[in-house]
Parts: structure tokens; sequence; C-alpha cells
């Protein structure tokens, strides 16, 4: 946000071009319109018939294939959640004066109920989603959205004990207002880094949360990343690791026992929930949970974590097990995205693993990922775009057990050739979609198809 713009209560009749058509946008522009606003709509690339009818039938105007000169006559600019910095149309504004909004900074505003935000490089969408479902099964008004599922935009003006949201680190860049009651990043990796420019912008993004919370807001962070976020007001923060003793004094520490995962706080150690009471795969999952428990426990609900586990299964494509052929069990971890998010589910799952790697890359430096297969895996195999490039830093780290395929068909059979009872072929591709599928998820779907295929009698 501009720092000109620090009015948020009076909208009606006032010019709003919203950068945008997808889901954030959509919403962005139904909710202008909602409050009085006049909306245009400025779409980089095309807008689908049935968009363009729920923009009709709402009163707001619209262009597509480009931003014109009129996409900046307006009183602001608001920016939906994909919009970096470096676009063209964010550049011209700031040119020729136009007031410039993220998506954030328009809808916080309008939320009514306690704040719990969670951003991180993976899991974010676990730990939203779990918080919900436990808020729910303690039967709390929560809405539950974000980055994840439904536009924060969806809730504004409506009543709830508690809004939920995921937030991206593209969102946070925009974002100068959160007062979340609750902020919670997951962990840090590289991601998004062309998004960005450099992984130091990424993470500064990601610190917004934990800056920006209320007052009284407690914060929830690793242990090993408190010097990255800089992570403020130590009386309010909250630190996790396997360590029982953490690396930085904070005002609290999520300790990750053998079999049970303990909050101490003000000097008193509170259990929060053990192993055994979730079927979410791996240590990451673990985590997750950990976090998820302890923002309730902060929030002041008692509840038996036990209950309110209850229900919850692991989302879809991520550490999703997708079956079980002869002995192997199939792990779909297709929303695996970047290279931490795949050393993360091959380091948690126990036992040896059959990787499957490749896609459209993000930029990444592929060493970490060697290292990662080097440690945890018998045999890689290959696909996509990136998969020479990623066979050069496995065979680059003394990995020679490599095999390349031409589509997940083929991968999938060839990673059942080389897996043996006991072990996990593991879908966690470290790069996009994007070369092959439309999303992480067609691609994930994809896997799971051909290994029930496995399943079934010739």
């Amino acid at each position: 946000m501009d720092d000109k713009v620090r009015d948020f209560s009076n909208w009606k009749g006032k010019r709003l071009t919203v950068v945008g058509a997808g889901v954030s946008g959509r919403e962005l522009a139904l909710l202008a319109a909602r409050i009085g606003a006049r909306v245009f709509v400025t779409e980089q690339k095309g807008v689908s018939a049935e968009v363009a009818e729920l923009f009709s039938r709402n009163g707001i105007t619209w262009e597509e294939n480009g931003h014109t000169g009129r996409a900046f006559e307006a009183d602001a600019m608001l920016l939906s959640s994909g919009i970096p910095p470096t676009s063209e149309v964010v550049l011209s504004a700031r040119k020729r004066g136009t007031p410039l909004i993220g998506e954030l900074d328009f809808v916080i505003p309008q939320l009514r109920g306690r704040l719990i935000g969670v951003t991180g490089s993976n899991g974010k969408s676990t730990v939203t989603a779990l918080i919900g479902h436990m808020l729910n099964a303690a039967h709390r008004n929560v809405a539950v959205g974000g980055n994840l599922g439904r536009a924060a935009s969806v809730f504004a003006g409506r009543e709830f004990d508690a809004v939920v949201l995921e937030l991206s680190s593209f969102q946070l860049e925009w974002t100068h207002t959160l007062s979340s009651c609750v902020s919670i990043v997951t962990n840090l990796a590289p991601d998004h880094l062309n998004w960005h420019g450099s992984y130091e912008a990424y993470v500064a993004a990601k610190a917004k949360i934990l800056s920006l919370r209320a007052p009284s807001g407690w914060g929830i962070v690793q242990d090993r990343d408190v010097e990255a976020l800089k992570a403020g007001g130590e009386e309010r923060v909250i630190t996790l690791s396997w360590e029982e003793r953490p690396k930085h004094g904070m005002a609290g520490h999520i300790f990750m026992g053998e079999e049970e995962a303990t909050l101490r706080l003000n000097g008193e150690m509170t259990p929060l929930f053990r192993y055994s009471e979730t079927t979410l795969l791996g240590a990451h999952n673990l985590e997750n949970v950990a976090m998820s428990v302890a923002a309730l426990r902060l929030l002041g609900l008692d509840e038996d974590a036990k209950t309110l586990l209850k229900g919850f299964f692991p989302l879809p494509h991520r550490c999703e097990r997708a079956g079980t052929v002869d002995g192997v069990l199939y792990v779909d971890d297709s929303k695996g995205t970047n290279v931490a998010a795949s050393v993360t589910a091959m380091t948690a799952l126990p036992g040896r693993k059959v990787v499957i790697l490749g896609g459209r890359g993000k930029g990444e430096d592929y060493a970490a990922l060697a290292e990662g297969v080097l440690r945890e895996a018998d045999a890689a195999v290959l696909l996509g775009e990136e998969r020479d490039a990623i066979a050069g830093a496995l065979r680059g780290a003394g990995f020679t057990a490599v095999t390349l395929a031409q589509d997940m068909e083929d991968a999938v059979r060839k990673a059942q050739t080389l897996a043996r009872p006991g072990m996990t072929v593991l879908l966690s591709p470290a790069c996009t979609s994007w070369d092959m599928y439309e999303n992480y998820g067609q691609r994930g779907d994809h896997f799971c198809s051909i290994v029930r295929g496995l399943q079934e009698p010739n």
C-alpha cells in the first residue's frame, strides 16, 4: 500500500481498478462492488465467459489481453495476490501516481473475528486446514481460506469467532496491516525466487506476518528460523524444535519429544498431543500438528487435542498414501514443488525410497536435493523439463542410480521395477507441474490412478 492510502472506511462511489481476474481478483472485484465502489477489472490474459457474465451481473466492467490507460483512471488500484512489484502495470501505476493497495490491506479491515495467519515455505495449507478443523470440532464459528481455497474477500463483513488464513509470500509482499492474534511461520526454505528476486526478499515478505501481528498477538516459528525472520517481540514468540533446549530464548518452546509434543510457557509444561493421535505421515507433519494445537492453546482453547484431531486426514497430494503394491508403499506428494519440500518429504518418511522427481523448475539449485536423495533414496526416476538438470546434480553428488522417464506412467512403471518390499515410491517432484499438467493436483491424481492400475489384477 502506498503511504497516501490509509483510510479504508468509505469506498462508496470511488473508482477502483482490480488487477487480475483470477480467484483473488474476482472476489476483490465483487467485494468492492458490494461496498458501493465503481469497479473496473484489468486482466493481462483472457476472461472466461463465466467470469464475464459474473462481472456483468454485478455491474463490474473489465478489459482483457492487456492493460490500457483506462486501468489507471482510478482512485486506487487493487492488486490480486499474484501481481509482482516489478510488473509493468505496477510500475506504470507508480509512474502515474495511482495509489496501490494489496489484497490483504483492502480486505483485513473488513473481517470480523480473531485472525490467525499462517505462512511458510511448506506445510502452511495443512496447518491452516487443521486449525480450522479443530476450531470447528470445538464448536466455534470459523472461516478458513486465503491462499487455501476461498479468497479472504468472501468472508468480509460477516461475523466469525475466528478467521484462519493461509497467506502466501505474494500476498504478504503487499500488506502493511494484519493485526493477527496468532501468526505462524511453519518453516523457511528457498521458493518463488523468480518472483521475489532473492531469498532475502522472500524471507522479508514472510516476516511481515510476525511484525504486523496485534500488540498482544502471538508468533509461532521454527527455532532455526528465528534469526532469518528477525522475530521481534520475544515475549510473545514461541519456537519449535526437536531439541528440549532451544537455541533462542523466546517466550516459550514447543518440544518435539520421542512420543509427544509439549509446550513450555510461563514455567509450565503442557502436553499438546501424542504422535499416535494423528494419521498424518512424516515428522514434518507432526510439527504441523504441534504448531496447530499450540495456536489453539494460545487462543485459550483447552479442549482435548485427541478429540479435536479426529477426522482430519492429509490434504490431497501432500504426503498422501496412494496405495500399496507388492509390499511397496506409494506416496503422493505432488505438492512438493520446491527442493525444500521434496527433501523434507524424503527425510520425514521412514525407510528407503525410490523417488520420482522433475517437472518445470523455479530456478533453484539442486545441490540440496542431491544431498537428500543421496541420504534417503536407493534410486531416482526423473521426468519433465528439469530431468537432465536434476540428473546432473545427482551424478555430481555421486548418486548414480538415476533412471530417465518419458512421462508419469513410464516413471511409475520404472519405479515399480526398482522398489523392493518395505520400500516407498515417493512422488515429490521438487518442481512445478506446468510442463506436463495444468497443476500439481492433476499431476498427483494421474500418479494415483496409475498406482491403482498396478493394484488391479491383470
